[in-house]
Parts: C-alpha cells; structure tokens; sequence
C-alpha cells in the first residue's frame, strides 16, 4: 500500500527512474565481462595465427593487443551504456521538474510514491546501520535520516519487527515521517541523493511487482533476523520473552517462505 496524492504521471517517471537505476547496477560487471571475453577470444586468434603467419606482424606489441582490445570494447560498451542513462535520467528531470518535482529530491514532496514494503526496508536497514560502528554507517544512517524523517524515536522496532504493511501502525509511522520531512522542506528540503545512495540502499521509490515485493519482504525479514541473532543468540523463539516470541515466530517463517531458505 502507498498514499496516492501524488499524480499517476509523477509517479510513473518516479517508477521510471527506478528502473532506470536497477538497469544500470549491473552494467560495470558485464562490461568487465565482455572486456576480458574478448581478450580471451583475441588473444586466442593472436596464438592460433602463429602456424600460419606467425606473429612478426603485431611486433612486440603481440601480447599488449588482446589487452588493448578487451579495454577498448569492455570501455566502449561501458561509456555508451553511460552516456545513455545520463540522456535517459536528463529527460526523465525534465518532465519531473515541469511537475514541481526534484529528480534528486524523490522525497521533497512527501513518502506518497513509496510503497509500506520499500518504507518498512528502508527504516530496517536505518535500524541496522545505527548498529554498526564506523564512519561510513554513521553517515549512511544519517543520510536515511534526512532524506526519509526516520528518527531513533520512531515507534518502528526490527529483530523481531512490530510492524507489517497496509496496517494503521504503517499508516501512523508514514505520517510521523511525512511530518518531519514537511519541516524539513522549511530549512532547505531533505538530502541530495543519485546512483550511489540508489546502488547503496535503493533510495528512490519503485513501483511493486509480486517479484519485487518478495525481495523487498526477503531483505526486511532477513535484517530482522539477524538483528534477533545479534541481540538474543541462535536461542528458539519459544525461549524468547512473551512480548517478543510471537513476532520472532512470525519473521522466521515468513522469511523462510519468502526467501525459500
């Protein structure tokens, strides 16, 4: 479930967008792995044409060729896949900004894009972060703060969670978050955030299919369970304390059911 204030038009190109970044995650991987195929392949042809004219045509510079090939098409496939995402991410600016929108600002205007499921990751993943020691995880955290209105006072609880989707418990903790970011509009609007942040925590809202909801359910439900590994051993619900065992039951078998683990 989300709140539906929000324009279908705005959120279609907010959905766009999101696809347009789930495309792009992988791309760095596939082009190394088209570089060093053709490495592989060209550097085969250099030895295999050795018999037959041997190899005084290429000089010295026989071993650097495979080389220089894989890193010209591994290159090449990467920058015009790169040069194509930022034209798409430009256009998709455009028409978000005819509509008062900020393409690097998806939750300016409020949390009405996002489904319950994406918030409910997103607020887990905060709660894992504060966990952690580091730099790195103290800015993350902070960065979820400012751009969603999560707070450590939030009445949200993972490991075991207290809240699920479509519920009034959701409902209330979407307009306690709308609120502060309804403040934060006041003194300069919530965080920046592009590829990186998306890549990181997957920041801007995506739109629900049963398969995008199943992993977003599936990482959830794992970071819960960790957390009840961490804060209370590899213990069996049953041994847990009453106001926790019902809630842990419920996480386990729902990600094992999810998850197929």
């Amino acid at each position: 479930m989300r709140n539906s204030p929000t324009s279908d038009d705005a959120l279609g190109l907010w959905y766009a967008l999101g696809q347009l970044y789930d495309g792009a995650a992988g791309w760095g991987r596939r082009a190394t792995m088209a570089g060093f195929a053709t490495a592989c392949l060209v550097g085969a042809s250099v030895l295999l044409s050795a018999p037959v004219v041997g190899t005084s045509w290429a000089g010295p510079y026989a071993v650097a060729i495979p080389v220089v090939a894989g890193i010209v098409l591994g290159g090449g496939l990467f920058g015009w896949r790169l040069a194509g995402f930022w034209r798409r991410r430009a256009a998709l600016g455009r028409a978000l900004g005819a509509q008062g929108l900020d393409i690097d600002r998806p939750t300016h205007a409020g949390l009405d894009a996002y489904y319950d499921v994406q918030l409910i990751l997103l607020r887990s993943r905060y709660e894992f972060l504060r966990g952690r020691s580091g730099r790195r995880a103290r800015r993350s955290a902070r960065l979820l703060e400012e751009t969603f209105g999560f707070t450590p006072e939030d009445p949200f609880e993972t490991g075991p969670l207290n809240v699920a989707p479509d519920t009034e418990a959701m409902l209330a903790l979407r307009r306690r978050w709308d609120g502060r970011l309804a403040v934060r509009r006041e003194v300069g609007g919530p965080s920046r955030v592009g590829s990186r942040e998306d890549l990181a925590y997957r920041v801007f809202p995506r739109e629900m299919d049963v398969l995008e909801e199943l992993e977003m359910r599936a990482a959830y439900l794992n970071i819960s369970c960790v957390l009840l590994r961490e804060r209370y051993g590899r213990k069996e619900p049953a041994c847990l304390p009453e106001n926790l065992r019902h809630r842990a039951e419920r996480d386990i078998s729902e990600y094992r059911t999810v998850s197929g683990r």
